[in-house]
């Protein structure tokens, strides 16, 4: 359960990431955050997933 907690806080600090990027305008590191974020979210809702169903 701590590794879809410390998923869940990198997915935070991603969309966070994302949000800082549009502003300055940095498309390159928007396109990397969101991936970045989609990618960390999923596999924490996964994990959190396996955790109570598995």
């Amino acid at each position: 359960m701590v590794t879809a907690i410390l998923l869940l806080l990198v997915t935070i600090l991603c969309v966070m990431a994302i949000f800082r990027e549009i502003k300055t305008k940095n498309f390159f590191a928007v396109a990397f955050s969101l991936v970045s974020a989609l990618v960390f979210g999923w596999f924490s809702v996964m994990t959190i997933y396996a955790n109570i169903f598995g």
